[in-house]
C-alpha cells in the first residue's frame, strides 16, 4: 500500500522508494487508510505549514538560498549587500554582482523549497478529496491557501514557472512544462480560501478569510489589475481585525508578534532552545564580531537605502534628491579612530532598519564601527548592520536559540503581510484608480506611527539627541506626485523586509533604479562600483535552474537572456 509521506518533490523530480510497493506499510510508517480521516488530514496539513519555515536541512542547493524571509531577494536590490567577505559564499556574491549563472546553488535552493511547499499542499488536498464523511472545508481552504502563498512566490521569482495541480498530483505527474504565467491558478487558491476560511483562527500562523482577502487583492495588485485589488484592499483597510502597532519596531519583537498588525507570518520559534524552527537560514545575518559570537556578518544594509531616510525642514522625504548628499558613512574609519555623526534630518525609521556606528543596536549598546563589521573595506559591503532581523538584548531569552549557531538562531517570526503594507498596497491601488485623497490618508497614516516612535526621544551614543524630523504630507498635488510618495513610503517602512524587488519589477523600473544605484553605492563603496555588472532585461527575472531543466527531460524551457 503506498505510503503518502514518501512523495516529495525535489526541483522537479520526485524522491520516492522504488515503484514495487509492498501491500503492508512499512513499520513506523501510515498507510493511506490510516490518514484518510480529520486527524490524518490534520497531521498532513501541519506538515504542510512547517515547509514555511525552509529549513537548511531539506537539502536544495545552496542550503542558505532557502531562506523564507527573502533576505536574499534584498541583496539583488538597492536595500541590501550580500555581506561579510567577498569570498564567503561565492553563489551570493555572483548574483549581488549579477553575474548569474542558471547553475547557481542559490536559484536551485529557492525552487526546491519552494516546490516542496506546494507538493505539501497538494498531499493536503488529495487527501482531502479521499476522505468521505468529513466536513474538512477550512482544511482545504488552507491548503490552497499555502499552495497559492507558494506559487506566488515562484510567479514573482522566476516568471515562467510550471503549474502542479490536483490531477497532477494525484497522477504523479509532476514534470510539466512552463509556458507562462500561473496568475489565474493563484488567484483561483486565494479566491476559494477567501470564500471559505472562517473570519478568525484560534491558532497563530493559519490564515482567516481576511488574510487570504488581502493576498488576493495583492495578486491583483502585482498584474496591475487596480479596481479589483482596490476593492479587496480597501475592504480589509475599512473592514478587517487589523491595525498599526502604536510603536514600529514591535513588529521586530517578540511582543508584536501575531498582534493586530500581522495578517501573516511564518512562526518562528526557539523551541525552548532547542532550534528546530528558528530562523535558521538568517542565522548570516547577524554582526561579527559583535556581541554574538563568531558568525558571521551577512545582509549588509546600503548607503543608498541609508540615504532614503533623509528628509526636509518640513519632515518630508527628499523623492528626488535623496542620493544628492550622502548620509555621514565611517566606511574606510577605523573604530580606535574619530567618526562625526551625520547632522541632518532623519525619518527616525532609519534607526531601525540600519544598524550605523554611534547609535544603538536593539539594547546591545552603540554601533562600535569597523570592529563590528566582518568585511573589510576591500570588500563590496560597507560598514552598515541590519537590525530588523536580529533579536534586540532584551529579549534573547525569548527569541534566542541555544547550542551550534545558537547565538544566530531567531525565533522571531516574519511577517510576509503585515498591516502597514496592506495600507500601501491600497494606497498604490487607489492611485492608479484616480482617488489620491485615499492614497493621502494612508500614506500619512503610516508616517504618523512612525512620529510617534519611540526613537523619536532616542539619543545616540554620545548621549546628545539624535536629529529626527518627520511629518505628514499636506496633500498630493497629482498623480504623479502620489504614486512616488507611495512608493517611496513602501521603501523606507518596508526596508529590509524582502519587498523592495519585487515592487521594483512590477513597476517596471528595475533596470532604471538598480543602474542608478549601482552608480551612487559606488561613491561610498568604491570596490562595489568596479565589481558590479551592468543590469540587463534578462534580470526581471530569476533563470530557472539548469538543474531543473536538466531534470525534466527538456520540457521546461530557460528564460529568455540566459
Amino acid at each position: 500500500m503506498r505510503n503518502i509521506f514518501i512523495v516529495l518533490l525535489v526541483l522537479l523530480g520526485v524522491v520516492s522508494c522504488s515503484d514495487e510497493f509492498t501491500t503492508t506499510p512499512a513499520i513506523g510508517a501510515l498507510s493511506d487508510d490510516a490518514l484518510q480521516n480529520e486527524t490524518g488530514v490534520n497531521l498532513l496539513l501541519t506538515g504542510a505549514y512547517s515547509s514555511l519555515n525552509a529549513q537548511r536541512a531539506n537539502g536544495f542547493g545552496n542550503g542558505w538560498g532557502l531562506a523564507a524571509d527573502n533576505w536574499v531577494s534584498d541583496v539583488l536590490s538597492d536595500d541590501a549587500h550580500k555581506g561579510s567577505t567577498d569570498d564567503d559564499q561565492a553563489d551570493l556574491k555572483e548574483i549581488e554582482l549579477m553575474n548569474w549563472a542558471t547553475g547557481n546553488g542559490y536559484w536551485s535552493a529557492k525552487w526546491g523549497v519552494l516546490f516542496a511547499g506546494i507538493n505539501r499542499a497538494n498531499a493536503v488536498i488529495d487527501l482531502i478529496n479521499k476522505v468521505e464523511g468529513a466536513d474538512l472545508s477550512s482544511q482545504l481552504a488552507e491548503a490552497r491557501f499555502l499552495r497559492a502563498h507558494w506559487n506566488f512566490q515562484l510567479q514573482t521569482m522566476f516568471g515562467n514557472v510550471p503549474y502542479i495541480s490536483d490531477e497532477n498530483y494525484s497522477n504523479t505527474e509532476f514534470n510539466q512544462p512552463n509556458p507562462g504565467d500561473i496568475w489565474a491558478q493563484i488567484e483561483a487558491d486565494f479566491d476559494f480560501a477567501m470564500n471559505s476560511l472562517p473570519d478568525s483562527q484560534a491558532e497563530p500562523g493559519r490564515p482567516n478569510s481576511w488574510v487570504a482577502k488581502a493576498y488576493l487583492g495583492k495578486t491583483y495588485l502585482y498584474q496591475s489589475k487596480w479596481s479589483d485589488a482596490s476593492s479587496l484592499l480597501n475592504d480589509v483597510v475599512d473592514n478587517g481585525p487589523y491595525d498599526l502597532l502604536p510603536e514600529y519596531v514591535h513588529n521586530f519583537r517578540s511582543n508584536g508578534e501575531n498582534g493586530v498588525e500581522s495578517l501573516f507570518a511564518i512562526q518562528f520559534t526557539t523551541d525552548g532552545g532547542q532550534s528546530f524552527n528558528a530562523n535558521s537560514t538568517g542565522a548570516l545575518n547577524f554582526p561579527n564580531p559583535g556581541p554574538f559570537g563568531s558568525c558571521c556578518g551577512f545582509y549588509q544594509p546600503t548607503q543608498d537605502l541609508l540615504n532614503s531616510f533623509q528628509t526636509d525642514d518640513s519632515g518630508l522625504p527628499l523623492l528626488d534628491t535623496y542620493n544628492n548628499q550622502d548620509v555621514a558613512s565611517d566606511y574606510g574609519v577605523l573604530s580606535s579612530e574619530p567618526f562625526t555623526l551625520h547632522t541632518g534630518n532623519l525619518d527616525p525609521r532609519a534607526d531601525y532598519t540600519v544598524g550605523r556606528r554611534g547609535i544603538d543596536y536593539n539594547g546591545y549598546g552603540p554601533h562600535v564601527g569597523s570592529d563590528w563589521i566582518r568585511a573589510t573595506f576591500a570588500d563590496i559591503s560597507g560598514p552598515y548592520l541590519p537590525k530588523k532581523n536580529v533579536y534586540w538584548a532584551d529579549d534573547a531569552s525569548n527569541t534566542q536559540a541555544t547550542g551550534g549557531w545558537g547565538q544566530q538562531l531567531s525565533g522571531v517570526n516574519y511577517n510576509v503581510i503585515r498591516f502597514a503594507d496592506v495600507l500601501l498596497m491600497a494606497a498604490e491601488a487607489a492611485v492608479e484608480t484616480g482617488d489620491l485623497g485615499t492614497a493621502l490618508a494612508n500614506v500619512n497614516r503610516v508616517r504618523e506611527r512612525a512620529m510617534n516612535s519611540s526613537y523619536m526621544q532616542a539619543v545616540d551614543g554620545s548621549g546628545d539627541a539624535a536629529n529626527y524630523v518627520i511629518d505628514l504630507y499636506p496633500s498630493f498635488s497629482d498623480a504623479d506626485m502620489a504614486r512616488k510618495a507611495v512608493r517611496f513610503e513602501r521603501r523606507v517602512e518596508l526596508g529590509m523586509e524582502g519587498h523592495r524587488l519585487y515592487d521594483l519589477r512590477r513597476w517596471g523600473n528595475a533596470k532604471q533604479v538598480l543602474t542608478d544605484y549601482f552608480s551612487n553605492e559606488a561613491r561610498t563603496i568604491t570596490n562595489f562600483g568596479e565589481k558590479v555588472s551592468p543590469y540587463e532585461d534578462k534580470h526581471d527575472l530569476f533563470p530557472i535552474p539548469l538543474e531543473a531543466i536538466d531534470l525534466s527531460g527538456g520540457v521546461l524551457t530557460q528564460n529568455p537572456g540566459y
